[in-house]
This record gives structure tokens, C-alpha cells and sequence, in this order.
């Protein structure tokens, strides 16, 4: 979908993108860098809106420094800027961008009708956005992006400014382009836990290089670790204390991962059947016990205190 080859973008004070390489395939793809690694960079020009001072880029195919044109018109993309209009609704700003993608009126008014019912605007889609929330005016940046059929959409930090709920909602928005409509997705973000909720593959700038690209699931792989939540009893008001003690004596050592759960390394099915046993004796409630996964986080932090 979208390849990279020793591309290099310089301003005159500081070099945005420095000899990136990469290659994103179908699929949700996550691109994770902190503010100012280059992650909107790279995106102006896969888009042709910007040049790059050295080598190549290409979308869909399609060479971005020749060819801005017919990328931009099976492309999606959301900037991470407030840009809407505010005195025009919803409605009237996504026809008017479905237009401007090629579509004639009454397919535009149909698509974009559509296209803001599944963002979850409703009665709102009429009332001028200059009187929307942040939530309301990011899911009308992402119906613009979706409303002429796209078959890759950009999305730049798309949950900048919402609250914990807005973000999940639009995270599940994010996920279901690509589940529902067959949409693949390039979705910046410098949080890391959003991009490891939703997608297939993560893709690490950091001042403009590139740190590292994985499947998800290759950056969550299983630890030698199991995760038991338990909950209280009248008997044990602190569950978790008093399973660790009753690990304890069964030689068993388990550290607090947060809340009512307990890591403890797992290297056979013993260990299994000895938390079992001792959360039976102390008559505790069994949440769940399972094999723990590294989060994306954890494989940072392990990086940085490597000292090679």
C-alpha cells in the first residue's frame, strides 16, 4: 500500500525525515512516534503535498512526487489541524469534499448521508460545526476522509483533544473502516496503548528513522508470566495479599500488577494447577488466570534501558 526508499525531508533548521525505509502492507497500521518524528511529515508527502529533499515515495503504486493528484483521489486523509469551517454544517462540508473528489451531486449527498450516520452524527450533521465539540468536529474529519469510497484513508492523530471516552469511540470507529468496509488504514498516534488496541501492524519513527516495524502480535508476543485476578471474601478483605502469602508457601513468588491482579512467572503447567489449589483454600473469587502478553510499552522501555 504505501512503500518508502531512503526518504529524507530537510528544513532549514531541522531534518524532519532522515533516509526512512519502510514498507506498509492492507491492513490497520499503526505509525507510533513522539511529537516532531517526522510522523506528519511522511504523511504530507505520501500525499504529494509536500517534496521530498531525497528519495522516493509511493501509495497505492502510485509515485507520490509525480502523481499527488490521482493518489489524493483514492485516498483518505484527516488532518491532525482544526480545519473545518464554522459556519457551515456537517452536511454541506462533506458534499462539498465528495464533490471535490469527483463525485457527482446526488452520489455525494447519498455517500456523505451514510458516511456521517456511521461516524455517529445525527440531527447535528445540520447545525454549523463552529458550535461542535472537539469529538464531534473529529468524526466530521473523519466522514470527509471516508465519504468518496477511499481504498486507503490517513488518519493523523485522529483522538488529539478527546476525552477517554471520545477516544474509545473513535478508536472503534478506526477499526471498524477496515473490518466493515475493507479500508485500510495508516493511523498516527503518539499514544501507545491506542495504536496497540487497533492495529494489525506498528511501524516506529523516531527523528525521522526508523526504530522498527512489526506485526502487532510479534511486539505483544506471550511472556513466561501468567496474570491471576481474584476478588475479595469476607474471610480475605485483600484477596491478592493473601494469595501471595499462600503462593509464598508453596514456593511460588507473585508481584502486584495492579488492582485485585498478580504476575507470577509460569514455567510449567504446575504453577497453574498450584495458584488453582491455593485460591480454593482461601475460597477467593477466580477472575481469570492467563498467560500475560508484553504491551508495546514495555518493549520501549526495554530498548531504552539497553545500553547498546
Amino acid at each position: 500500500m504505501i512503500r518508502a526508499e531512503g526518504l529524507t525531508k530537510r528544513y532549514p533548521k531541522v531534518t524532519a525525515l532522515a533516509g526512512l525505509t519502510l514498507d506498509i502492507g492492507p491492513g490497520v497500521t499503526g505509525l507510533v512516534g513522539a511529537n516532531g518524528a517526522g510522523k506528519s511529515t511522511l504523511i504530507k508527502i505520501l500525499l504529494g503535498l509536500a517534496p521530498a529533499t531525497e528519495g522516493t515515495a509511493s501509495v497505492l503504486g502510485l509515485n507520490s512526487a509525480r502523481e499527488g493528484g490521482a493518489i489524493r483521489e483514492q485516498v483518505g486523509y484527516m488532518p491532525e489541524h482544526d480545519c473545518l469551517p464554522p459556519d457551515v454544517s456537517a452536511t454541506e462540508f462533506v458534499v462539498h469534499m465528495a464533490r471535490m473528489s469527483g463525485l457527482p451531486r446526488p452520489a455525494a449527498r447519498e455517500r456523505t448521508a451514510d458516511t456521517l450516520r456511521h461516524v455517529g452524527l445525527h440531527e447535528e450533521r445540520y447545525r454549523p460545526m463552529g458550535g461542535y465539540s472537539t469529538g464531534m468536529k473529529q468524526r466530521v474529519k473523519l466522514a470527509q476522509a471516508l465519504v468518496h469510497d477511499p481504498k486507503l484513508v490517513l488518519l493523523d492523530e485522529p483522538t488529539n483533544g478527546l476525552d477517554p471516552a471520545g477516544r474509545d469511540e473513535m478508536l472503534g470507529l478506526i477499526r471498524r473502516i477496515h473490518t466493515d468496509f475493507g479500508i485500510s488504514v495508516l493511523v498516527t498516534s503518539h499514544l501507545l496503548g491506542e495504536l496497540e488496541r487497533t492495529s494489525d501492524h506498528i511501524v516506529v519513527i523516531d527523528g525521522g528513522r526508523l526504530l522498527r516495524s512489526q506485526a502487532t502480535a510479534t511486539f505483544t508476543q506471550a511472556t513466561a508470566s501468567v496474570a491471576v485476578e481474584v476478588t475479595d471474601t469476607d474471610a480475605h478483605p485483600d484477596g491478592t495479599r493473601a494469595l501471595t502469602e499462600a503462593l509464598a508457601a508453596r514456593g511460588l513468588t507473585a508481584v502486584p500488577g495492579g488492582g485485585h491482579v498478580l504476575h507470577l512467572d509460569a514455567t510449567d503447567e504446575s504453577v497453574y494447577d498450584a495458584v488453582r489449589d491455593a485460591i480454593a483454600d482461601l475460597g477467593l473469587g477466580l477472575v481469570r488466570i492467563e498467560q500475560r502478553r508484553h504491551h508495546i510499552a514495555e518493549v520501549f522501555q526495554t530498548r531504552e534501558e539497553d545500553p547498546r
